[in-house]
């Protein structure tokens, strides 16, 4: 009898070690953990329309430093991966915490942090009319907090090459890097992304040329040189607060804000996705930008995750 039931236990923690990400993963122990996040998410947009885009962008940081375990969340003084230059500007971290503490009320140690922060970027783009779509769960916390390990973050001074090496390192392909570079429809940056776009672009100085030459005059006004870098435009122009396709159609007319989404239509592989969701063809084949967008971040959530008996469940997002 001993025997068996070592071996019961055995295969139960063997079960455990190996299981997967998967929709509904909390569905018998917390079944409402998405109502929860999603409380939180639109109380914090109703005073915050910015949110949405900071939530979504947190939730991409997160997966491209050590895989979607929720590191990025982790406050262990100035050496935290969360201040790593890479991650300048990531905010949302408050949203997150709020969430967390509501869930830990009625379901302690059992949600991680790292599911929370999926499930408040999913939120946040249905909040902006963009897709909905099922996130999966089962994520576990890491334990490790290092800004060293941020320094291959996504750039946008990236070139192209740089840009696909980056992404391939993750998995992703050069689909899911147009599409996950179209979360730029929405949010806005600061003119201290721009300067040396707008004024000293390499190798010869000036501005890039790729930027349309009725966009470049705007540009400059709104960012002008030695100017407040600190100024913020919409990513997207013309369409800054609604998810869409815009910044797509905004890359192939030269009117891309950062220089990785104008990279983008200067390679034939990235060029061929840009263009495909424009096709006369396109409704008709079923190539839907938002079906895809959503397929790509169900993807990127998949990382390098925790699961089973790997990492731990943080019941403090800041905290180990």
């Amino acid at each position: 009898m001993a025997l068996i039931y070592a071996i019961l236990i055995f295969t139960h923690l063997i079960g455990i070690s190996q299981s997967k990400l998967q929709v509904g993963f909390y569905g018998q122990t917390c079944p409402n953990v998405e109502s929860i996040v999603s409380g939180v998410v639109s109380e914090a947009a109703a005073s915050n329309q910015n949110i949405a885009p900071v939530l979504l962008r947190l939730h991409f940081h997160d997966c491209f430093v050590q895989g979607c375990d929720g590191s990025i969340l982790i406050e262990n003084g100035e050496k935290a991966e969360r201040h790593a230059f890479g991650h300048q500007g990531v905010g949302g971290f408050e949203v997150i915490e709020k969430a967390k503490a509501e869930v830990e009320t009625v379901c302690p140690g059992l949600v991680s942090c790292a599911d929370i922060v999926a499930l408040a970027a999913r939120d946040a783009i249905h909040l902006a009319n963009g897709p909905s779509y099922d996130v999966e769960t089962g994520r576990r916390d890491g334990v490790v907090s290092d800004l060293s390990l941020a320094e291959n973050m996504p750039d946008v001074e990236d070139s192209i090459q740089q840009l696909k090496a980056k992404f391939m390192e993750k998995g992703l392909s050069e689909k899911d890097l147009v599409l996950l570079s179209a979360a730029h429809t929405i949010g806005t940056t600061a003119c201290f992304f721009m300067t040396k776009r707008l004024y000293n672009f390499s190798p010869n100085g000036g501005s890039d040329p790729s930027i349309n030459p009725n966009f470049l005059p705007e540009l400059k006004a709104t960012c002008p040189q030695n100017g407040n870098v600190n100024v913020r435009l919409a990513i997207d122009r013309g369409s800054g607060e609604a998810f869409d396709s815009q910044i797509l159609q905004n890359i192939r007319s030269g009117f891309a804000v950062l220089q990785s989404d104008a990279n983008l239509y200067g390679d034939e592989t990235t060029r061929r996705v840009v263009d495909s969701y424009f096709g006369i063809l396109s409704p008709l084949l079923g190539t839907s930008f938002e079906a895809d967008f959503a397929n790509a971040m169900v993807k990127m959530g998949r990382i390098g995750v925790l699961t089973g008996s790997q990492g731990t469940i943080r019941r403090v997002c800041a905290s180990f």
